[in-house]
């Protein structure tokens, strides 16, 4: 019986896994479509479209599956979907960003209010926190591709505002403006980079609570649970034993 239920834990934790990958990819085949029904359905041509499928790359989604989202969007029947930023507060005062793209505002705005209402914090106006966070394109190659020094100068003749280096990785960070100008010019030189986006970046972050650290946690995990929430930010910090209670 002990190997059924260790079988049995297993499957479990397959299908948690398995599950997880079908809403990343989902999110990921969404924003894709979206980019492409909005402009070119080639990537060398249309920007968005060739970070989209950046993204879907870096989380190993299927080649035959990032085409038939490019695909979609010349259908007529595709789904019209509008972007939404949503801003509001979580406990402690901790700011949240949460974009979407959904086919139904009323729906999703009211998930989201829920969501944030029952963790105890509150939606605010668009613009509210905001201002807290910087809008910026971010970069990473894993460490191997260059040195410390090699990454510096290449970023220094992309163009882009900074980099960090560490036992993680290259972490490279630039304007909105000159983000594809920069991304293409690193990636002719290192290759294809590990991840490639626009985030919502807190210029500075809060430090909370054991307690109040997983109400948040909770929170932006039902957030980005849900299907029409691509992305979540947040300006909060949480202690090393609570990330160790948590396995990170």
């Amino acid at each position: 019986m002990a190997g059924h239920s260790q079988y049995k834990n297993i499957m479990h934790k397959k299908g948690k896994m398995d599950a997880i990958r079908a809403r990343v990819f989902s999110k990921l085949g969404r924003e894709i479509t979206v980019a492409a029904k909005m402009g070119m359905p080639d990537p060398a041509m249309n920007p968005r479209l060739r970070l989209a499928v950046l993204a879907a790359r870096a989380e190993n989604m299927p080649k035959d599956n990032i085409e038939r989202a490019i695909k979609k969007a010349a259908g007529g029947d595709t789904e019209s979907y509008d972007e939404v930023r949503y801003e509001g507060y979580a406990p402690g005062g901790v700011a949240l960003i949460v974009e979407a793209l959904t086919d139904n505002r009323n729906r999703t705005a009211s998930d989201v209010r829920s969501y944030f209402t029952k963790a105890g914090g509150a939606l605010a106006e668009t613009g509210a926190v905001a201002f807290m966070f910087d809008h910026v394109g971010e970069i990473e190659f894993d460490t191997k591709v260059a040195s410390e020094d090699a990454m510096l100068e290449a970023v220094l003749e992309a163009g882009a505002d900074d980099v960090v280096s560490s036992a993680d990785g290259h972490v490279i960070t630039t304007s909105i403006e000159s983000f594809v100008e920069v991304s293409k010019a690193l990636e002719a030189k290192f290759g294809e980079p590990r991840k490639s986006k626009l985030v919502w970046r807190p210029q500075n972050t809060i430090n909370v609570d054991d307690e109040t650290g997983e109400k948040i946690l909770k929170l932006t995990n039902n957030l980005d649970e849900h299907d029409d929430v691509q992305n979540v930010y947040a300006n909060f910090e949480i202690s090393d034993a609570l990330m160790a209670k948590l396995g990170g």
